[in-house]
């Protein structure tokens, strides 16, 4: 077949047939004949073959029967739906074996599944929390939301909420300092979508309708798991609840946040991971913030109990007792 003609006047290919070639062709066929030069304007004409040159005068152009033409313009799509269908067939048969064996033992079947890349993670997501009926369980770590990750969220929780699905949310303490959290709240529905917050938090976890878990698998986050063995989502789902218990509700007042003997709630977390040998990476990861605020919040522990190292300031932490105060207070009702 002749090589596509595509310029700026006729910008297509030759398996296209554009309307000024549709009427062309349709006027060679009532005429019987064109000119070269009426043809130059349309060429998908002479790639699709439907124009031959006339034998008789090289000037004209003789249109071929629209019955020769598409049979011809058919052919190869049929012996190649034709050929696919026998692989369809061949596939079938030779995968027959291994559905009767996926058969025998169906607690096997898709109970791992492994998602690469971000736009599949979101797809399978989608379509999870599209199917979602009576809960979602969601533990959502790190700092602050941006508006745009804020705007994500409402779109995909707010047809579940229409819908009468109960909808629980762990964020980390560090998300209440973002200026479009209460505003999400606020359309979402604080009476429909239970938001509580933690020091510390579990790694990223969603739980649909309990049948279903997706978790990361490596930590830039470009590979999920899709968990749907029943053991496995049972216990993510405890798990769950445990942080839920131990976590404060949004429009609460987190507990020990106010500053004690100049030592505020984040500043003794952050030493109790200090004590506990983490780096300032692992530690900022981990109460989900940044690591510059971070290690501001060191120097300021260090400042309140007059450390000049950080060898000295673990030495420091563990003499001066906040964390033991700490513990205790935790031990009270309602701490």
């Amino acid at each position: 077949m002749p090589q596509n003609h595509i310029d700026e006047t006729h910008p297509h290919g030759h398996v296209d047939l554009c309307a000024a070639g549709t009427d062309l062709y349709a006027r060679a066929l009532r005429i019987g004949r064109i000119t070269r030069s009426e043809a130059e304007a349309t060429p998908c004409l002479m790639d699709l073959d439907l124009l031959h040159p006339d034998p008789d005068d090289p000037a004209w152009l003789r249109p071929v029967p629209p019955t020769a033409a598409l049979a011809r313009l058919v052919h190869p799509l049929e012996r190649e739906i034709q050929d696919r269908r026998i692989l369809a067939t061949g596939l079938s048969r030779t995968f027959e074996q291994f559905m009767a064996i996926s058969a025998q033992d169906p607690s096997t079947t898709h109970a791992i599944t492994v998602l690469e890349g971000i736009h599949r993670i979101d797809a399978v997501l989608g379509r999870a929390t599209a199917e979602c009926t009576q809960e979602l369980l969601t533990v959502q770590p790190g700092g602050a939301r941006s508006e745009h990750t804020l705007s994500t969220a409402l779109n995909r929780v707010q047809p579940l909420l229409d819908r009468g699905v109960h909808v629980r949310t762990l964020y980390q303490h560090t998300a209440r300092h973002s200026p479009g959290m209460q505003v999400y709240l606020e359309q979402a529905g604080m009476s429909r979508l239970q938001v509580r917050t933690l020091e510390e938090s579990i790694e990223r976890l969603i739980i649909i309708d309990r049948s279903v878990a997706l978790i990361p698998a490596r930590q830039d986050r470009q590979v999920a798991l899709e968990l749907r063995h029943p053991g496995l989502v049972e216990y993510l789902a405890s798990v769950f609840e445990q942080s839920w218990a131990r976590a404060t509700p949004f429009g609460e007042q987190v507990p020990n946040a106010q500053p004690r003997e100049g030592i505020s709630g984040i500043q003794r977390s952050i030493a109790k991971l200090l004590v506990e040998g983490h780096v300032d990476e692992a530690i900022a990861r981990r109460l989900g913030m940044n690591v510059r605020t971070c290690r501001a919040h060191i120097a300021k522990l260090a400042a309140a109990l007059g450390s000049g190292s950080r060898a000295q300031l673990g030495y420091l932490i563990a003499r001066s007792g906040i964390l033991d105060r700490e513990d205790a207070g935790d031990d009270q009702p309602g701490g």
